[in-house]
């Protein structure tokens, strides 16, 4: 019997109006016309489309992102070097790391979304030959009460931990707001930190004229397609109908494609290998490519497909996960094919390396695409855009605001008011269902301390890492917002007895075609590059994510910082905890509080308001902060460290007895931050200020460091045996009275 013949596929006619509908603007398709001499085929369309994406070229963010510093310190590998940073800690090796977004397909299909954001920065990591050891996250909802709020972020919890706990890797540090301007737009960072010996890493390049080229893992489907494009768009009411851009992880085939590309790497077989992230096979042939000055020939009907007849277009934009494109080495590919095998994966020769520089595409027995590699890609053809900027007028209002007005009713009903603050209450509801101390490098439990502790197996030496952004004070001062983002994850680092080395980024905003919002952009990256110069804390890379929008409005500016820091010995120099732990010790705050209540929890929370300017940053105060916490610490002076952030003075004081509870110890607060009203001394956030628990004896020696670096230090409090918090001018709290709404209120919406 004669068996039915396939499908045959007619492309359809391209013209301007389809490019429109691929994202391609007129200019851009004449270009497209410019490169090929031609009009585009079909395939060649949908590749152009998601090559020149905002998510994958940069078009209208690389120009601002090239003014932050991207050398100096540790660095090794810098930002768009490879498919993550690289950093030196010493002892022969580097700590590979990255974050990236997956905010619109989390929006839409919240499980899948968080998921593959997991799955696919930790390929990132892995493809550098570096194993992933910690995984972080930076999550930003709408208000709490609103049903689809709970829906989601219940959602990305669960890809979350379940992408994470079944890869194998600790999900230990991260950040969660909530505010109504995140309400039709969610924002889902994800961050991977991996350790590699250093000199045997491996790239994402092409070379070797001749040497094969094979697609491993997964089999390609058609899950996925457009997903870059997807997420170079606005939220809309039709973007739930694209939830075939969202891609579908399989965390149990990832850990073999994680086992399977290390050993292949350590052969020495591999001349390149790349993620097939973002784009997929179009972005892996074009990139490796265009970075190596050669070109590829590829056979799409080698393609190992898990639906059937899947057209060129869709092979070559599919996002399926859990694959890779490796180069090897010729006369060498059934080592690497054999290894995958071992592994139970796909390991296919699906084309060579060729010497033309251009991307040539089969199918069956017929060239779908063939373009110039180079004119594809960031830093080649790729279009790049400076677009107007304009100051928004929105800025006078906020930052001029009278708020005399907004006074405090009730002392005590309000401070316990903001502990059911989502942005202050407890996460432990979230952070229970993520595995921490999978392979047991974890040094601190999640949310003990102010930042991850993980030790390097094999050494003295210990990582911190910290995710941060306050994307209110972005909105209310972008360049201000922007050094307190990198300043406050640094001091994290710091607090937990790490020294900052540097930061990748992930960069939420709106529409960049708007003007006040490129403004918005471009201020922010401004400030985070004044903050990155003073401490020497280099942009490794990261991702940009525009178009966070919804149809009511755009997030706040939202520049999301993963912070990377070192300790170099933990047995002389012990991770420092956020919680008190011995009677009898004398707190002290350093540094200096202001009179304004601009831009705090406090005004959000209580007051519903979003106004004045962000709180007071100074980098230089904050770099002397980091030589006392750091030095104070080595010379062993401190049992607790935590710094004032969110809630400020109040809130820092009652975590340090709720973070890590030790049974029957509490705090008699005998002095306040000197201030003009109890609204400040209570609820500002300027920054630069932390708490320190010294030891009983080494207070005169910590007196003396401060006043030799000139830092404003002040004897505020002391722990006690009371289950008690007294609290000058304020009352005294019960334990309980506090640890209730702070410790319940995030599960409490889930028991309703």
């Amino acid at each position: 019997m004669k068996s039915p013949e396939t499908p045959r596929f007619i492309e359809p006619e391209v013209t301007p109006e389809l490019a429109k509908t691929h994202g391609l603007t007129e200019p851009e398709y004449q270009r497209v016309q410019e490169i090929l001499g031609r009009v585009p085929s079909f395939t060649e369309l949908g590749i152009f489309s998601v090559m020149w994406s905002e998510h994958c070229s940069y078009k209208n963010s690389i120009l601002e992102i090239k003014k932050l510093p991207r050398s100096g310190g540790r660095l090794l590998v810098g930002a768009g070097e490879e498919n993550a940073g690289l950093v030196d800690i010493g002892d022969g090796l580097a700590v590979a790391f990255k974050i990236e977004s997956h905010n619109h397909p989390s929006a839409v299909e919240p499980v899948q979304g968080a998921a593959t954001g997991v799955g696919g920065i930790h390929r990132d990591i892995f493809t550098m030959g570096a194993r992933p050891i910690a995984s972080l996250n930076s999550l930003r909802f709408g208000s709490l009460e609103n049903k689809r709020t709970q829906f989601l972020l219940e959602g990305v919890v669960k890809g979350i931990s379940m992408y994470g706990n079944s890869f194998g890797v600790p999900t230990v540090a991260g950040e969660i707001y909530f505010d109504p301007c995140y309400q039709g737009n969610p924002l889902v960072n994800a961050m991977s930190v991996g350790i590699v010996e250093a000199g045997k890493t491996a790239s994402a390049t092409a070379a070797g004229i001749g040497n094969p080229v094979l697609i491993v893992g997964s089999a390609t489907g058609r899950d996925g397609i457009h997903g870059a494009t997807f997420a170079s768009e606005e939220i809309s009411e039709a973007s739930e109908a694209k939830r075939p851009s969202v891609q579908v992880g399989d965390p149990f085939t990832e850990k073999l494609l994680l086992e399977a590309t290390l050993e292949a790497i350590a052969t020495g077989y591999v001349v390149g290998i790349q993620d097939m992230g973002a784009a997929g096979i179009s972005c892996s042939t074009s990139e490796m490519s265009a970075k190596g000055e050669v070109g590829m020939r590829i056979d799409l009907d080698k393609v190992p497909a898990r639906e059937a007849h899947m057209t060129a277009y869709e092979l070559m934009l599919s996002e399926s996960q859990e694959r890779m494109l490796i180069v090897a080495q010729k006369g060498f590919e059934s080592q690497i094919q054999a290894i995958f095998e071992k592994w139970d994966l796909h390991a296919v020769i699906i084309g060579e390396v060729t010497d033309t520089g251009r991307v040539e595409i089969f199918r069956d027995n017929e060239k779908k695409a063939d373009i110039p590699a180079y004119e594809l890609v960031l830093g080649g053809g790729a279009p790049v855009y400076t677009r107007e900027r304009s100051r928004p007028v929105y800025l006078d209002e906020v930052q001029n605001a009278d708020l005399t007005g907004y006074k405090i009713k009730n002392v005590k009903e309000e401070i316990l008011q903001m502990l059911k603050s989502p942005n202050i209450a407890s996460k432990r509801w979230i952070y229970d269902q993520y595995d921490s101390m999978v392979r047991t490098n974890s040094l601190t439990q999640t949310g003990a301390t102010d930042s991850a502790v993980i030790r390097i197996k094999g050494t003295k030496k210990a990582l911190a890492v910290k995710t941060d952004c306050n994307g209110r004070y972005v909105y209310l001062n972008p360049r201000k917002g922007g050094q307190i983002a990198v300043a406050e994850a640094a001091r994290n680092v710091v607090c937990s007895g790490a020294k900052p080395l540097a930061i990748t980024n992930c960069l939420n905003f709106g529409n960049p075609y708007k003007p006040e919002v490129y403004w918005q952009f471009s201020e922010a990256l401004g400030g985070m590059g004044d903050a990155c110069r003073v401490f020497d804390t280099p942009v490794t890379g990261g991702n940009v994510s525009f178009y966070n929008e919804s149809p009511d409005s755009s997030v706040f500016p939202t520049p999301t910082i993963g912070m990377l820091g070192l300790i170099e010995d933990v047995e002389k120099t012990k991770p420092l905890f956020s919680g008190v732990c011995e009677a009898d010790e004398v707190i002290y705050l350093i540094g200096k509080t202001g009179n304004s209540i601009g831009g705090s929890e406090y005004l959000s929370w209580i007051h519903k308001q979003t106004l004045g300017d962000a709180p007071y940053l100074n980098l230089e105060e904050e770099m002397l902060l980091h030589r006392l916490i750091l030095e104070g610490n080595e010379l062993g002076f401190y049992s607790a460290c935590h710094d004032l952030s969110d809630g400020g003075f109040i809130v820092a004081v009652i975590e340090l007895v709720l973070l890590r509870r030790k049974e029957n110890l509490g705090l008699e607060i005998f002095e306040l931050p000197e201030t003009s009203n109890m609204e400040s001394a209570l609820f500002n956030e300027d920054q630069g200020r932390v708490l320190v628990s010294v030891k009983k004896g080494r207070e005169h020696d910590f007196e003396q460091l401060a006043g030799k670096l000139k830092l404003t230090i002040k004897a505020i409090g002391k722990v006690t045996t009371r289950n008690t918090m007294k609290i000058k001018s304020v009352g005294e709290f019960s334990y309980s009275e506090l640890a209730e709404p702070f410790l319940k209120t995030i599960e409490s919406y889930y028991k309703r």
